[in-house]
């Protein structure tokens, strides 16, 4: 008997560490002993192992192992290790060649007879190992489709440790159950997440997705919406209960262009982290829709966790659209914790056990009512709430919040003859998304050179520099800037609706007309 050692991979928030697992199987008191800086789910991995062993059919030593892992410095959690500390073992105790061990990554869970169970992050975790020279993975076969994702590595998928064992042993593919790994399917959207999220159905779901077609009596709020979704742009809605404000934010993901590989497999990662990848969409192609409920704590929509630090919903929003009805019923805290990952497009959660960065690039769309009492109001029966009722309920909106949404806009009730004059001028959502796909298109080779991808994203210092429009263009925005009308940041978000407004188009740059027009989305005023 002697060392031995194989690899697996330690998650930190979604970047993962190659991990070394070494087992010793030696003279003295009998037993199994784990070392390596390990939380309480790890420690157990002890009793695990050795039922999945025993219950394997493989004789367990009696002698003393001693299984560490290394970096000892570096915090491991959870149980994906399971497969890696009971291969190391049996290596170490002879049952398989400890050379066939050495260079193999061994990720998944063991149950009590011996079977593998999917964990968390296996993406991120094989993308990892893929960086640390990987050529080979082990996962459980259920993770087999996500982990087959990650190009010029050998995924072998394993159903339980003893089929495992059998295949190390005579090193025959025929002889270990080979998982068939799915393609990934389109989907309009994503799922939720933490706080009670909601998300779009899947397309072969049988369920109706929803489609801008639905939305009538509201064009103007449907240009915005198209406006928002070829920059990027943050949306806040205002207006009367029935108005269709929600209706809006859930068409929103329908008009914007499918996530490039890059992002696909970032959003994929983040959302195999927290545990909330579907099953049978291993890679996330469409740009995800999450709408905590207004009961969501900071740690919910932010990010956190008493033990293993989780992403939250700003994460897992990541290149989608974060959705918050009734905006106004949150609580502040979570509402001043969006402003810092708004600016920056990523979130850094710090606990005791250190600090982690997700990333957190989304569209926040707001709704609210106008008043507390969210009653339909009609002249024949308007509403009771008082001016400074309304003015308090408004209030819980903060103004360096507000300031950092590009197009505000209000919703009025729409009578039956408006509903139904509306209807000719209604396009579905696979006509606006064509325009958006162009105009991001024209964005895309202006950029082409640049880290940006959209006119959100665009920085202060280009949007004065080579991207600063003309004098006469801005002259209505200094206007508003020396009279108070308008901040700093205010003409920052202002300058880049109006460069998304001149790609709608079609133009080399904004205007008189499409910086008059971006004031006004950005004031909330039609113009």
């Amino acid at each position: 008997m002697a060392v031995a050692r194989t690899r697996c991979i330690a998650l930190v928030g979604v970047t993962g560490h190659p991990v070394d697992v070494e087992a010793d199987v030696g003279s003295g008191m009998a037993g199994l002993h784990l070392i390596g800086m390990l939380d309480t789910a790890l420690s157990e991995a002890r009793d695990r192992v050795r039922s999945a062993v025993v219950n394997s059919r493989y004789g367990w030593p009696d002698a003393r192992i001693t299984v560490s892992l290394f970096p000892a410095s570096l915090p491991k959690r959870g149980s994906v290790f399971d497969l890696a500390i009971a291969v190391a073992l049996l290596a170490a105790a002879g049952i398989v060649p400890r050379a066939k061990v050495a260079e193999p990554f061994f990720l998944g869970e063991l149950g009590l007879d011996g079977s593998l169970r999917p964990v968390r992050g296996v993406l991120p975790a094989v993308l990892a190992a893929a960086g640390a020279g990987a050529r080979t993975v082990v996962v459980p076969a259920r993770n087999a489709a996500e982990a087959a994702l990650v190009p010029d590595v050998t995924v072998i998928p394993a159903l339980t440790l003893g089929e495992l064992v059998s295949w190390l042993r005579s090193d025959d593919p025929v002889n270990l159950p080979m998982a068939e790994v799915a393609p990934p399917a389109e989907a309009p959207g994503s799922v939720g997440g933490p706080g009670g999220a909601r998300s779009l159905a899947p397309a072969d779901s049988g369920e109706l997705v929803p489609d801008l077609g639905d939305v009538a009596g509201q064009p103007f709020a449907r240009r915005a919406l198209e406006v928002c979704a070829a920059g990027g742009h943050n949306f806040w809605m205002l207006g009367q209960p029935g108005t269709g404000k929600t209706m809006l934010a859930e068409r929103l993901p329908t008009l914007l262009p499918p996530l490039e590989r890059d992002e696909a497999l970032e959003v994929t990662a983040i959302h195999s982290v927290a545990g909330v990848l579907p099953v049978d969409r291993p890679l996330l192609t469409r740009p995800p829709f999450v709408a905590p409920h207004h009961t969501a704590t900071v740690a919910a929509v932010i990010g956190g966790g008493s033990g293993a630090i989780r992403p939250g919903a700003v994460s897992l929003a990541h290149r989608g659209v974060l959705f918050l009805d009734e905006a106004p019923e949150y609580p502040t805290t979570v509402l001043d914790s969006l402003r810092q990952p708004i600016e920056s497009g990523r979130v850094t959660v710090s606990r005791a056990v250190g600090s982690v960065t997700f990333p957190a690039r989304f569209m926040l769309v707001l709704a609210a009512n106008q008043c507390p009492c969210a009653r339909p109001s009609s002249p024949e029966d308007p509403c009771r709430c008082t001016p400074a009722v309304r003015r308090r309920y408004l209030a819980r909106l903060s103004g360096p919040l507000l300031d950092r949404i590009d197009v505000k806009v209000t919703l009025y009730r729409s009578t039956r003859r408006e509903l139904l004059a509306d209807r000719r001028f209604i396009e579905p959502s696979r006509v606006v998304a064509e325009r958006v796909l162009i105009a991001r298109g024209h964005a895309a080779r202006r950029f082409a050179d640049r880290p940006w991808r959209s006119n959100a994203e665009m920085p202060t210092r280009a949007l004065h520099a080579e991207y600063r429009p003309q004098p006469k263009a801005m002259a209505p925005l200094l206007r508003c800037l020396d009279s108070g009308q308008l901040s700093a940041r205010g003409l920052d978000r202002v300058l880049r609706v109006a460069w998304t407004l001149a790609d709608l188009g079609g133009k080399a740059g904004p205007g008189v007309a499409e910086t008059n027009a971006a004031l006004g989305l950005w004031l909330g005023e039609e113009r």
